[in-house]
C-alpha cells in the first residue's frame, strides 16, 4: 500500500468522523460509505484488490478477535436469565437451522462448490449484525424486550458459528489438497482447545482486573488498554498452544464478562472504539478486495440466493424457533426480517480468501452479494420498519412482562444513529 492510498484512506476515516451524523440522517451508514470507498480505490487502480488479500490478514484477524471478545464480554449474562428461553430458541434452534438451510440451498444452487465450501457459505451468512440497523435496537418505540432479543442474538451468534466456519474452511482446504492444512478433524481439536484456553485467559484476566480495582492497584486510564491486550492475549495464547484463536477470543470475552464485575462494560469502551476503527477499515478492504471478485462472477442466481438468504433462510428458522414463545405474528416477522448480514460475514469471507485463494472465489462472491444487499436493504428499511412496528405494538397495550434495560450497541454503532 503506497502513500497515496494511505492518505486517501485516512482522509476517508477523518471525513466520516466529521460528517457521520449528517450522513446517517440520509441513511448512509459507515458500511455503505467505506465499501464504496474501497471499490473506488480498486476501480482507480490504486490497489489490486484480490492480490492484497494476504496483506490484509493481520487487520482482518485482529478485527474479528476484538469484535468477538467485546460482543461476548458486554453481555451481562446474569441479567438475561428472565428471557433466557427466548435467547436459547434463536441461538440453539434458529441459528443451526439457518446454517443448515443456507448450506442445503447453496449446495443445490452450486453443486460445484462441494459440501465443505457450501457449508462455509451457509455458516458465514448465518450471523447477524444489529449495528447495520441501529434504529431497530435504539428506537424506544420498539418494545424493549424485542430490542434486547435482537441485540443479544447478534452479540452471540457470530461467536457460536465461528467454529463451523473454521471447520468448513479446513475441510475445503483438505479436499482441495492445499498445503499446510490438516483437515476438519484437526480443526475440531483446535476448537476444543480454543474454548478451554480462551475461557481460562478471560476468567483469570477478569478476576485479576477486578482484584486490582478493589485494591486500587490499576490506573483507571489504562484499564481499557489492558482489556484490549487481554483480548489479543487469549487469541495469541491459543495459537501458541495449537488452539483456535477466534474461538478463544469469544470464550475469553464470555469469561471476562462473567468475572470482571460490574465495571466491565466501562473497561470495554476503549476496546470497542478500537474495534470500530478497524471495522471500518475492514469494510473498506471488503470493497477493494471482494467487490471486484463479485463483479466478475455475479449473476441472477447469486442475486436470487442473496434474496432467499435474507428472507426464507433467515425468517423460516426464526419462525420455527419462536413457536410457542407467545409472540405475535407481527413480532415474529419483525425479528425474522431484521437479520442483517454484516461484519462477521465479510470477515469470514476475507479469511476464506486468504486461506483458500482462488478456490474460495465463488463462495466469496456469494457472500459479497448477500452482504451488499443486506447493507442496503436493512440499512434503508430499519428506521421506517421499526417505527411502524413499534406504533403497532404500542396500540396493543403495555409491553408484556414490563420493560427492561437494553444492552447498548458498540459505541461507534450507536453514534451512527445520529
Amino acid at each position: 500500500m503506497d502513500s497515496t492510498v494511505i492518505m486517501l484512506v485516512t482522509a476517508a476515516v477523518f471525513g466520516w468522523g466529521v460528517v457521520s451524523k449528517r450522513l446517517a440522517r440520509a441513511d448512509l451508514t459507515a458500511p455503505i460509505v467505506f465499501i464504496v470507498v474501497g471499490a473506488l480505490l480498486a476501480w482507480a487502480g490504486l490497489v489490486d484488490g484480490p492480490e492484497e488479500s494476504a496483506a490484509l490478514t493481520p487487520l482482518v484477524e485482529v478485527t474479528l478477535v476484538w469484535v468477538l471478545f467485546s460482543d461476548a464480554a458486554r453481555l451481562p449474562l446474569r441479567d438475561l436469565r428472565h428471557d433466557v428461553g427466548r435467547y436459547a430458541r434463536l441461538l440453539g434452534i434458529g441459528l443451526p437451522l439457518t446454517v443448515l438451510l443456507g448450506w442445503a440451498l447453496s449446495a443445490w444452487f452450486w453443486p460445484g462448490l462441494g459440501l465443505w465450501l457450501a457449508l462455509f457459505v451457509g455458516a458465514a451468512l448465518a450471523p447477524t449484525d444489529a449495528a447495520l440497523g441501529v434504529p431497530v435496537v435504539t428506537n424506544p418505540v420498539v418494545p424493549s424486550r424485542i430490542r434486547q432479543l435482537i441485540t443479544v442474538e447478534s452479540g452471540l451468534n457470530d461467536g457460536i458459528v465461528t467454529p463451523v466456519v473454521m471447520v468448513a474452511i479446513a475441510g475445503t482446504a483438505a479436499a482441495a489438497g492445499l498445503e499446510g492444512h490438516e483437515g476438519a478433524g484437526h480443526a475440531v481439536v483446535q476448537l476444543v482447545l480454543g474454548v478451554l484456553i480462551g475461557g481460562a485467559v478471560g476468567a483469570i484476566g477478569g478476576w485479576l482486573l477486578r482484584l486490582a480495582r478493589r485494591r486500587s492497584l490499576a490506573a483507571e486510564d489504562f484499564a481499557g488498554i489492558a482489556v484490549l491486550a487481554l483480548a489479543l492475549l487469549s487469541y495469541a495464547t491459543a495459537l501458541v498452544l495449537d488452539g483456535n484463536g477466534f474461538v478463544a477470543a469469544f470464550c475469553g470475552g464470555l469469561a471476562f464478562g462473567a468475572c470482571a464485575g460490574r465495571r466491565a462494560p466501562e473497561e470495554l469502551v476503549f476496546l470497542e472504539q478500537m474495534g470500530e476503527l478497524v471495522s471500518v477499515l475492514v469494510w473498506l478492504a471488503f470493497g477493494a478486495v471482494a467487490v471486484p471478485i463479485m463483479l466478475e462472477r455475479v449473476d441472477a442466481r447469486m442475486v436470487l440466493y442473496a434474496v432467499l438468504s435474507l428472507t426464507v433462510v433467515r425468517m423460516l428458522p426464526v419462525a420455527l424457533a419462536l413457536v410457542g414463545a407467545r409472540f405475535s405474528r407481527r413480532t415474529v416477522l419483525f425479528v425474522g426480517w431484521f437479520g442483517p448480514r454484516g461484519l462477521a460475514s465479510l470477515v469470514f469471507a476475507l479469511l476464506a480468501l486468504e486461506a483458500l485463494g482462488p478456490v474460495a472465489d465463488d463462495a466469496v462472491a456469494i457472500v459479497t452479494v448477500t452482504v451488499l444487499l443486506s447493507v442496503l436493504a436493512h440499512g434503508l428499511s430499519a428506521a421506517p420498519v421499526a417505527a411502524r412496528y413499534g406504533a403497532a405494538e404500542a396500540a396493543t397495550g403495555p409491553e408484556p412482562g414490563g420493560p427492561v434495560d437494553v444492552i447498548a450497541l458498540r459505541p461507534g454503532a450507536a453514534s451512527r444513529r445520529g
